[in-house]
């Protein structure tokens, strides 16, 4: 079912490691050339390219691509009372940790009369996606969502695709979850054409869109399938991105202390978003490698996505690792660099401290990647595909920007002129140091 990459008694590089690691066939850029038309059509035909796209690409042609208003609160006054203490718990926690993240401005005498000061500034508008189909996610709603609210960003606008079940309307609990938490612009489109609306805009086709069915963004955020992750590639540069968060990954540092029964649940539990979900172990025990095939051949069958689960397991992108020690499986998980790593090893923590590249780090018996998913209070849009070794999960941080203030008196300007002076002459660009020279003539 799932395959075995022997890696003891060899001393590979970083660069070596990437060559036999398992990955996915279909990457981002093979999706790009599908997606790149995608774009255009909905940058130069707007509403009626999307509702084009959303009929042959997810099987519905929305009458409204903007949710009325009524829908939204029809879903949340229809939303099952244990789903909502659910769903209200994660916003509690998730908003605990990202108000925590919001970093204070400081101000900085670097000599008297002169002063650096450090502004944080929220974009005015973001767009955030959440992905739908093989599943429902209003734990996307929630990650996308409270991280911008906290941040301070005014504008926020939701798209999920369209359901045939839901007469083209994203899914209800998606719905309801965008309601809870005051989101009252919300879309039923999905994929890279809700990407491409977000980043250029999109104008009204028929009368219930009106001349701008949906104004562009600064930032596009949101987890997505192999083709939105291209389509956010696409795009990045016309608007911000979180990061590249495609199909979804687990991996699992284990050695002979992990319980094989919890490792393979974990495996399972990620490899049933998606056939292309990746679930990979590194262990330096072959006794504990041999027991979770084991589990993972007695608990597939009987879940309840037990076809896709074994297509994830059984893809390329999937793999049991062994290693000669804790020490080499550190150095292949850094080298992985994982959406979400589970660390189940002795010393769990202090391993964990060390590694370098990872969206997510999970430490212990007890912290599933399950609980990061819904309830930890930590973001599970994270980077995929090895983005993790230069991209991080996403906070506030993804909706805010920096922006220095400089206050220098007279007198602390007059003091470094002549300084100013010298390297703007060295540099060849005179003008620049008249600039500063002729305030004092």
């Amino acid at each position: 079912m799932i395959r075995r990459i022997d890696l003891r008694g060899q001393d590979l590089a970083r660069t070596e490691l990437l060559g036999v690691l398992p990955r996915p066939e279909i990457g981002v850029d093979q999706a790009v050339q599908a997606v790149t038309p995608i774009i255009a059509d909905v940058r130069s035909r707007g509403a009626a390219a999307l509702r084009d796209l959303s009929e042959r690409l997810d099987g519905v042609r929305p009458e409204h691509l903007r949710v009325p208003a009524a829908a939204l609160s029809d879903a949340l006054a229809s939303l099952d009372p244990q789903v909502r203490a659910g769903l209200e718990e994660a916003i509690r926690r998730v908003r605990a940790v990202h108000a925590a993240q919001v970093p204070t401005e400081h101000a900085t005498q670097v000599a008297p009369g002169a002063v650096v000061r450090q502004r944080w500034v929220p974009v005015q508008r973001v767009g955030l996606y959440v992905p739908g189909g093989r599943a429902v996610y209003p734990s996307s709603v929630i990650m996308n969502v409270v991280a911008a609210q906290e941040a301070g960003v005014p504008g926020l606008a939701v798209a999920s695709p369209p359901q045939k079940d839901a007469g083209g309307l994203p899914h209800p609990t998606i719905l309801a979850a965008c309601a809870l938490l005051g989101v009252d612009e919300v879309y039923g489109v999905g994929g890279a054409q809700a990407v491409a609306m977000f980043a250029y805009g999109a104008a009204g086709s028929e009368p219930q869109d009106g001349d701008v069915l949906c104004a562009p963004v600064d930032v596009v955020t949101g987890p997505g399938n192999v083709y939105v992750t291209a389509a956010k590639r696409l795009v990045r540069g016309v608007v911000g991105i979180d990061a590249e968060a495609g199909p979804t990954e687990i991996a699992v540092l284990a050695d002979a202390t992990a319980d094989p029964g919890h490792v393979a649940l974990d495996l399972i539990s990620q490899a049933e978003h998606d056939p292309m979900a990746a679930s990979v172990l590194v262990t330096p025990s072959v006794e504990l490698a041999g027991a979770v095939e084991a589990r993972l051949s007695d608990l597939v069958s009987s879940t309840k996505h037990s076809a896709r689960v074994m297509q994830a397991l059984g893809g390329p992108q999937s793999a049991v690792v062994l290693v000669d020690d804790l020490e080499q499986g550190l150095a292949v998980v850094d080298a992985y660099g994982a959406e979400h790593l589970e660390i189940q090893t002795e010393g769990a923590a202090e391993l964990a401290e060390r590694v370098r590249s990872a969206g997510a780090i999970f430490v212990g018996p007890w912290s599933p990647v399950s609980l990061g998913d819904y309830m930890a209070g930590s973001n599970h849009v994270l980077p995929t595909g090895g983005s993790a070794h230069f991209s991080s999960g996403l906070g506030v941080h993804a909706y805010l920007k920096s922006v220095q203030v400089v206050e220098y008196t007279r007198d602390a300007l007059e003091e470094l002129a002549d300084r100013i002076v010298a390297v703007a002459n060295d540099e060849d660009l005179p003008a620049h140091g008249e600039a500063v020279r002729g305030r004092f003539l």
